[in-house]
């Protein structure tokens, strides 16, 4: 099961309806997952500076002490907007490095959720009705995003274990199926140097793409490399700061429908998520073929 979706505004008119439109389309798609959902917004950002995205299950967690100390340790001024139980940090862009492994060894209770120019990542345990309107989402404003709601067959139910999952600087992955072989791909990349935080195979989806990223492919190329790499069945949405992409397994058993127009291009499991999408009846919409890359970028 599971429930994917996506939304790549062409048209940047389209861009401050875009939290209201993911939201709808993931909304739409509850009943193909039921115990946890997220989603990933991307903006465009401000040249030189980094946003980090942090969590912490405890309501009552003390952002303040945690900003204080991290602008002492970085000697940048932290600013920090408190969504629920995340938070989005913004600093410098050089200080980014040096600020995520700040926060893994003084504040381990606070979990990095994504970190880059432009992404921010919300997701917690619940129905996707109750996720998006407890972050705020139908009010952002963003250039692209991704959503996913979750039926759990092969980790927990934790909000840890919850869809998008991000492993690079503005990289995240949404997965609907089941990889036979990410134990193998996640003891490789590991010697490289990645580290896990789940035993999610979709985690390792998307290590193994920022992997491929990192030595020098774009998203479509590495898209390739994970046909060739990747056994099982699979269903990937994949966002970049400036990309959107999809493949689907040889097999493509996992059901996916795309649409696009002048104004925007859209993905969902089910054909009505994209249904209240503005000219949806004007788009040309198709199945996306199996083991076939599609990529956009800005």
């Amino acid at each position: 099961m599971c429930g994917i979706v996506g939304l790549f505004a062409k048209d940047e008119r389209l861009e401050p309806q875009l939290g209201a439109l993911l939201s709808d389309m993931l909304v739409t798609m509850t009943d193909r997952g039921p115990d946890s959902a997220g989603v990933a917004v991307y903006g465009h950002g401000h040249d030189g500076r980094a946003k980090i995205t942090i969590q912490n299950g405890d309501p009552d967690a003390d952002l303040d002490a945690l900003v204080t100390a991290l602008g002492d340790a970085t000697g940048e001024t932290i600013a920090a907007t408190r969504r629920g139980t995340h938070a989005v940090l913004e600093l410098g862009a050089g200080a980014a490095g040096a600020a995520r492994r700040f926060l893994t060894d003084r504040f381990a209770d606070w979990r990095v959720m994504s970190s880059g120019g432009a992404i921010e990542i919300y997701k917690e345990v619940g129905l996707p009705a109750q996720v998006v309107e407890a972050f705020g989402v139908p009010a952002m404003t963003g250039t692209h995003g991704i959503g996913h709601t979750r039926m759990a067959t092969e980790s927990a139910v934790t909000t840890h274990g919850a869809h998008p999952f991000s492993t690079g600087a503005d990289e995240c992955l949404v997965h609907n199926g089941s990889l036979s072989n990410h134990n193998n791909i996640r003891r490789d990349l590991a010697r490289k140097g990645l580290t896990f935080e789940t035993e999610n195979d979709s985690e390792v989806a998307a290590a193994y793409l920022t992997d491929r990223m990192n030595d020098g492919a774009d998203l479509g190329q590495a898209l390739e490399c994970a046909l060739r790499d990747l056994d099982g069945f699979f269903t990937f949405v994949v966002g970049t700061r400036d990309g959107f992409g999809v493949l689907r397994d040889p097999i493509a058993c996992k059901p996916a429908v795309m649409a696009e127009t002048d104004r925007f291009v859209a993905f969902g499991s089910e054909y009505r998520a994209l249904v209240d999408l503005p000219g949806i009846e004007g788009a040309r919409v198709w199945e996306p073929e199996p083991a076939t890359v599609y990529f956009w970028r800005h």
